[in-house]
């Protein structure tokens, strides 16, 4: 009976238990043609079974298909057993005549297992097909009428009368068309020579070759027949057999011989040398299984076979002899592959997602396992296992297994498991197969990020450019993605009662410290402020860390001159008396420099002077002394330049210029005198010479004194009058002449008879006025400003 699609068709079911009595009960059988729709009805369960249709829930009716339940469903509430998906016989078994589905129902309380049958009857859906558009053969007109020309066979997916049933050719009167049938069934076409050719008259023939099926609604498929009429050669090769058939073992090796072709050619010498080959109807993976030998007609194995993928291969091969033009025989091999126990357990993973998040409790599921073996039996029965040191088991059922978690997880130590699950059969040896998957456990924001340190020490050298970066602060975070992503922000902070952001910015993408200022060393040393890093997380974690920034001194203030000091740009003016010797203090140089540090260290050097051998200054102490005694031939008005400068780099500099007068007054150097001999650190022996040489020189110009001494005496009352007022006192720095970070001061010298005025720091000062008695005596007496005459003598 031919079935045609989108129709409705009758399925006919046969019970074993009401058709056949006495067969084992549970066995049923259903009918259907191919191409069925998707959900259309096989046969009804419950009524076939005897069963009331609640009783299919309760007792958990399953369906265990061949196929994995790829093409099969039943409907609980019903009972009725319907198509999952289209089939299409042609795919499920090929040329096979019969084709089934087997499946079984499975019922418990009580267990019971029904086994069960689908016939797959063929429809008419394929139509003969040529392998070829056009079929070309070579006919010497020396071929007498009667000659046939083996043409090349039609293939048909579909079977039994659906299949190839009959060809014709176009209408010719030289050729025509005979066909016979095999023992097998097949049709064999041949094209009969009519009568004798004659190239000279017409070289070539063009006939119509049609394949037509045996459906109901018939189908064909055409060919061009191109025939050449050529001279010669007018025997063709005939192999000894039509259909070769033969076996091999699935698992035979690489080069096992299965079979032999002859074919024989009646003519001689070239024209009946043969080589063997495989036409162009074998399919192409049968060619790349087997391997036709060209001159002995020998058929060996090439490529692995397989019995589940097939189990048989059709092959045509052809014997061409050496003629010209070239005669071709052609016959069909049949090998059957025999089937051995080579299947292993397959093992399928079903999950939906390979991803857990790590906070996932103990219980969670995690993936179904389906096993299956093609084998029976024994060979069938499949086990698995996983390993016991992972935080997952496996729970056992019917016919599955379910992966589940069976601790907590952390990301952060192990991220991915690489579950290693075993398979093997209860076979002889037993076969086993292995399969990994890999579990993703995803991120949860449960790390915060952290510093490297928890606190930073950036250094910054003053005067830096602003917006220039300073320093990057870096924060990790363990987790993934926007749990890991790292924002970075300052915390409220005050530096100078101003907001840090006025000082700083930073960048919230990569930690980076920008100074919007230039510092200055010399107002801000240091100040703290305290970066947040801060994830992208739900909800989001942050820590900080504390950062303080050191402001580095850079020399940029030159050393500030304060003693002497240059009022107005004039040249500053010191006194020195020519009876001064070697290492007379003369003056001191005091500076500062606001920087810090070696920039703040001071060095002073004489850079130019009148007389380079008449006085040094202190490289580090600033005095100017005498380098040697001062000489009658010394000019009496001594230049210096004095060069301060720092030990920065580059080192900055000031200069100061000096005036030295030379005094010859020896009034001014006996009172000089007086004062380095009231401090014996000073009382040297260039002071004791000194002494010896004013009195020798008294008592030899003693007239000279005494003559002169009526002026002296008037002159001497008008310094007394001038030295005893509080203005002219004599304010001079002690000996040492060190300086103690005070701010100097400075006070004028006059001189009487004279317009000099010398300026002279208040540091560590002494006062003393002339005493009258000075105008009495060739030396001068002193006594402090305001005290009674009395006690200056």
């Amino acid at each position: 009976m031919a079935y045609r699609p989108r129709f409705s068709f009758t399925v006919f079911v046969c019970m074993f238990t009401k058709c056949a009595p006495g067969l084992i009960s549970g066995q049923m059988r259903y009918s259907i043609p191919e191409e069925m729709e998707q959900g259309a009805f096989v046969g009804n369960i419950a009524e076939d079974l005897g069963l009331n249709v609640w009783q299919l829930s309760a007792r958990k009716l399953r369906l265990k298909s061949d196929n994995g339940g790829r093409y099969l469903k039943v409907n609980l509430e019903n009972g009725i057993l319907s198509l999952r998906e289209r089939i299409d016989r042609e795919r499920i078994c090929g040329p096979d005549d019969k084709c089934t589905i087997s499946f079984e129902t499975i019922l418990e309380n009580p267990s019971a297992v029904h086994r069960g049958k689908i016939e797959i009857f063929d429809v008419n859906d394929n139509a003969p097909t040529f392998p070829h558009s056009s079929i070309v053969l070579q006919i010497s007109e020396a071929s007498a009428p009667g000659v046939r020309f083996r043409l090349e066979s039609a293939e048909d997916a579909d079977i039994g009368i659906n299949t190839v049933a009959a060809y014709t050719i176009s209408s010719s009167a030289f050729f025509s068309l005979k066909t016979h049938n095999t023992d097998d069934g097949f049709i064999i076409a041949e094209l009969l020579l009519e009568k004798s050719l004659d190239r000279e008259i017409q070289s070539s023939f063009q006939l119509l070759f049609t394949a037509t099926d045996g459906g109901t609604t018939q189908r064909s498929g055409t060919t061009q027949i191109l025939i050449t009429v050529l001279d010669f050669n007018d025997n063709q090769p005939l192999f000894d057999r039509d259909i070769y058939r033969g076996s091999v073992s699935e698992n035979s090796t690489k080069g096992t011989s299965v079979m032999k072709v002859k074919a024989n050619d009646m003519d001689e010498g070239q024209n009946a040398k043969i080589t063997y080959l495989f036409s162009d109807l074998a399919m192409r993976k049968a060619r790349n299984l087997f391997r036709l030998d060209p001159d002995t007609g020998e058929i060996r194995i090439e490529g692995p076979l397989d019995f589940e993928q097939a189990n048989g291969y059709a092959l045509d091969v052809k014997a061409v002899d050496h003629g010209s033009p070239a005669m071709t025989g052609h016959s069909k091999v049949l090998i059957k592959v025999i089937d051995v126990n080579d299947n292993t357990p397959e093992v399928e993973v079903t999950s939906a997602s390979n991803q857990i998040p790590e906070n996932a409790p103990p219980g969670t599921f995690v993936t179904l396992i389906s096993v299956m073996d093609r084998d029976s039996g024994e060979n069938g029965q499949v086990r698995c296992q996983i390993p016991n040191n992972i935080p997952f088991k496996l729970e056992s059922a019917t016919d599955h297994y379910t992966l589940i978690t069976s601790e907590m997880f952390d990301r952060e130590v192990i991220s991915v498991y690489n579950i290693h699950i075993s398979a093997w059969d209860e076979g002889s040896p037993s076969l086993s197969a292995n399969i990994t998957i890999e579990i993703i456990i995803s991120d949860v924001n449960d790390n915060t990020p952290r510093f490297a340190e928890s606190s930073y020490n950036i250094y910054v050298m003053e005067n830096n450019a602003p917006g220039a970066s300073i320093f990057t602060v870096t924060a990790t975070d363990p987790d993934l993605e926007q749990n890991s992503y790292v924002s970075y922000a300052f915390l409220e902070n005050q530096v100078k009662n101003l907001p840090v952001s006025t000082y700083l910015t930073i960048n919230s993408m990569n930690g980076t410290i920008y100074a919007l200022r230039s510092f200055d060393y010399e107002n801000l040393k240091n100040f703290q402020i305290h970066v947040q890093a801060r994830d992208a997380g739900v909800p989001p974690l942050s820590s900080s860390a504390m950062v303080n920034v050191i402001v580095l001194d850079q020399n940029d203030n030159a050393p500030v001159i304060i003693s002497p000091s240059e009022q107005g740009g004039s040249e500053t003016e010191e006194f020195a008396p020519r009876s001064a010797g070697q290492g007379y203090l003369v003056a001191k140089i005091m500076a500062t420099d606001a920087d810090s540090g070696q920039n703040a260290r001071l060095f002073y050097q004489m850079v130019k002077s009148t007389d380079p051998t008449l006085f040094n200054v202190g490289q580090n102490s600033g005095e100017i002394r005498t380098a040697r005694n001062i000489l009658q031939s010394d000019t009496t008005t001594q230049t210096l330049v004095i060069l301060v400068k720092d030990n920065g780099q580059p080192s900055l500099s000031s200069a100061v210029t000096m005036n030295i007068r030379v005094l010859e007054n020896s009034t001014e150097a006996m009172s000089e005198s007086s004062a380095l001999v009231k401090d014996p650190r000073f009382f040297t022996d260039p002071n004791v010479y000194l002494i010896v040489s004013f009195s020798c020189t008294s008592a030899v110009f003693l007239l000279i004194i005494v003559l002169l001494i009526g002026i002296k005496c008037k002159q001497d009352r008008s310094i007394i009058q001038g030295y005893n007022s509080p203005r002219y006192c004599y304010n001079r720095g002690d000996a040492l002449g060190t300086f103690n970070g005070r701010t100097v001061m400075e006070e004028t010298l006059r001189y009487p008879g004279t317009s000099r005025v010398a300026r002279v720091p208040e540091s560590h000062q002494y006062s003393v006025c002339l005493s009258p008695e000075s105008a009495k005596s060739d030396f001068l007496f002193l006594k402090p400003c305001g005290a009674p005459l009395s006690q200056a003598q």
